[in-house]
Order: structure tokens, then sequence, then C-alpha cells
């Protein structure tokens, strides 16, 4: 199960988050754990270079895509090679919906299609949808008879 997806500027403020699964208690620990991991690696890292690391039977995928950092959670059948995957998916539609490299700025203009690509992709801690054009095509917010 995918677990978590947050998005957060380079400050550690969570710009966007999803977690399926756990229990509001425990969202605060890891909104906490997850930035302190990105302030203390992420410095110095290029766009789209991947990091991983792991937290007991859970794994942690992130990176930095301009002035934003993205971080993916996941266990069992969601180990660091899948949550690749998924984290190869969010930032390319990140990059279509912004049309470039996003700054934090951008990013928060183009929220609400940011959002609704990352429902499209994952879907109650399931990976629904990897490929780009279907993606596009899901958050067109048209009727499905006029596609």
């Amino acid at each position: 199960m995918i677990l978590a997806v947050l998005f957060a500027n380079s400050e550690g403020n969570i710009l966007v988050e999803r977690f399926n699964g756990v229990p509001a208690e425990e969202r605060l620990h890891w909104r906490s754990f997850l930035v302190k991991l990105g302030a203390d690696n992420l410095k110095g890292v290029k766009n789209e270079e991947l990091l991983v690391a792991s937290h007991k039977s859970v794994y942690i995928v992130y990176t930095v895509l301009g002035d934003v950092s993205i971080y993916v959670v996941g266990k069992d059948e969601y180990d660091e090679l899948a949550l690749a995957e998924v984290i190869f998916a969010i930032t390319s539609a990140v990059k279509d919906v912004c049309g470039k490299i996003p700054s934090e700025r951008l990013f928060l203009d183009k929220y609400g299609k940011i959002c609704l690509c990352l429902d499209e992709i994952v879907w109650k801690g399931l990976l629904e949808n990897t490929e780009r054009d279907r993606i596009r095509r899901l958050v067109r917010l048209k009727p499905p008879t006029e596609i």
C-alpha cells in the first residue's frame, strides 16, 4: 500500500499531502519525519534524482523538483522500485501541468490540476495510472463522451 504522498517547499512547509491507512495521530509524526529527512539529504541534489530510505518495514522514495520536494511512502508490495515508478509518474505529471520544472509559486498556481493528477495516479493507496497521456486525458475536466 502507498501510505503517503507529500509535497513540501524548500522551507519544509507541506503543500499537498495524501495519507492512506495512516491513523490521524501518526500523521504529524510522518510529516515532521519526512521534512527532516529531506532537510538533511536533499541539499545539492539534482532535479528528479531519487533518494531512498527505509524505516522498519516501510520504504520512502523522495526527490526534489524545482522548489518542491516530493516524498512517497509505501509498504508491502510497494518497495523502493515500485515507489520509484510512482514518483516518476508524479514528477512527469507535475512537469506536464506546469509546463516546466515548477517554482513554488507555479506549483501553487496549478494546485488544483496537480491534485487531480495525483488522484489519478494514486487512488486509495494503490497505483492507478502511470501512463502520461492517459493521465492528461483523465484530468481534462470534460465528460468522457467529448474526449
